[in-house]
């Protein structure tokens, strides 16, 4: 179970805090309520260190912030909840290299504080590439991003920002600066959105010329957002922790959109864009890929005998099997009963025999359900591409799946075999 430090005097407030993670979060706190407390949970926890520190300025035995230069100086991400507001004060803390500084006003100041520390936990598992030339400034904003758990990656050219992409897909977010030699950052944004599959990348301009035009063109070309340096600690923070999050929203509600809410694996809208793209790459290489459609036969019957609950307990189980067995390929629920596989780098014969394994296998499963057990078979389409569009391909499966049907169900049907 993770944890953070919580410094703070105040019963009213460890009480408050207390409660909003037993109601809100998954995290735990130890609580000092003084600078030597706080030291000695410290020395206590060496071995396993503390995801964060949230820490008040006014102590019995630290009135002026000392807690804040204690958690800093054993490199403990640390944020400030406080009831002053006083701006020489909140500067003066800014400056030290705080992630946030947080008012006490209300519960969402607590709340606020507790998903900080959420972020952070989150951040340790993100990856974030600064592309500048400028080694002084590359070493700040590193310094900033890693204060956030954040993973960096480096890159002082645009050409060499190309290749650490390749070496390192799992960049979310990339910081630009424009003045590079070669490529410069703008040119930079525009070669990487050439590329459809790092459309999801957030990307944050940089630059000493803070114009509205160099702005404008950094957006225009593909840029979620632009920053003019020198920007404050407080700033940079807010902009990075804003993009990470706008990314994960809008990464959420595509994965709402292309999943089937039932089974949840991936939805008919999902299957037909990846089946698009497999299907492009194997008729450009020349590689193999076959396509097969099934139906659970008679899915109807279990309905009107078992009810539908029943029926879903069964599309459920039937989902999980499948996705079990066709794991490395393409599987989605296109329709009712209705489940589609589209299966790259095996030859027509290969498929067959694997389809025709599941179905026995699958012939022999015992789903439980409501008040009942049942059994359940399949029919199954089969038909290798031949340079064909999705369109064409997917209607031949479906003419196959209907003739296995037609010919008593529970089999496979493929007329090029």
């Amino acid at each position: 179970m993770r944890k953070f430090l919580l410094i703070e005097d105040s019963p009213l407030v460890v009480k408050i805090m207390r409660h909003l993670l037993k109601e809100t979060s998954h995290l735990q706190c130890d609580v000092a309520n003084s600078l030597a407390e706080a030291q000695q949970f410290l020395r206590n926890r060496k071995e396993h260190r503390y995801l964060a520190a949230v820490v008040d300025l006014n102590l019995p035995d630290a009135p002026n912030g000392e807690a804040v230069d204690l958690t800093l100086a054993l490199k403990i991400p640390t944020l400030v909840l406080t009831g002053s507001m006083e701006q020489h004060i909140r500067d003066a803390m800014l400056e030290k290299h705080i992630v946030d500084y947080i008012i006490k006003e209300s519960r969402y100041s607590y709340e606020s504080a507790i998903h900080m520390v959420e972020r952070l936990e989150k951040n340790e598992t993100l990856t974030v590439m600064v592309v500048d030339d400028s080694l002084t400034s590359r070493n700040l904003t590193r310094a900033l991003l890693e204060r956030q758990r954040l993973n960096v990656v480096e890159a002082i050219s645009g050409e060499e920002a190309l290749e650490q992409l390749q070496k390192h897909p799992e960049v979310m977010l990339m910081i630009v600066d424009y003045n590079m030699p070669g490529m410069n950052g703008i040119e930079l944004v525009r070669n990487i959105r050439r590329d459809a599959n790092k459309n999801n990348l957030v990307i944050i301009g940089i630059s000493n010329h803070g114009n509205g035009g160099l702005s404008a063109q950094f957006i225009k070309n593909g840029a979620n957002d632009f920053l003019t340096k020198p920007y404050s600690n407080e700033e940079f923070n807010c902009r990075i922790i804003h993009n990470i999050e706008n990314h994960e929203n809008i990464q959420e509600i595509k994965q709402l959109a292309y999943t089937d809410y039932l089974t949840q694996i991936p939805n008919r809208l999902s299957f037909y864009e990846q089946a698009q793209n497999a299907l492009e790459n194997a008729n450009q290489n020349g590689t193999s890929l076959c396509m097969a459609m099934i139906d659970i036969d008679y899915f109807k019957k279990i309905n009107d005998d078992y009810g539908h609950e029943a029926g879903d307990a069964v599309l459920k189980e039937f989902s999980a099997i499948l996705s079990h067995t066709f794991n490395r390929f393409l599987i989605a629920r296109t329709g009712g009963e209705e489940f589609s596989i589209l299966l790259s780098g095996l030859s027509l014969d290969k498929t067959y025999r694997l389809l025709e394994d599941f179905r026995a296998v699958l012939e022999d499963q015992i789903i439980t359900v409501t008040n009942a057990s049942v059994s359940i078979t399949i029919s199954i389409g089969l038909v290798e591409n031949n340079n064909y569009t999705l369109e064409q391909l997917m209607r031949d499966a479906d003419h196959q799946l209907h003739a296995a049907k037609d010919h008593g169900r529970n089999q496979i049907c493929c007329d090029q075999l």
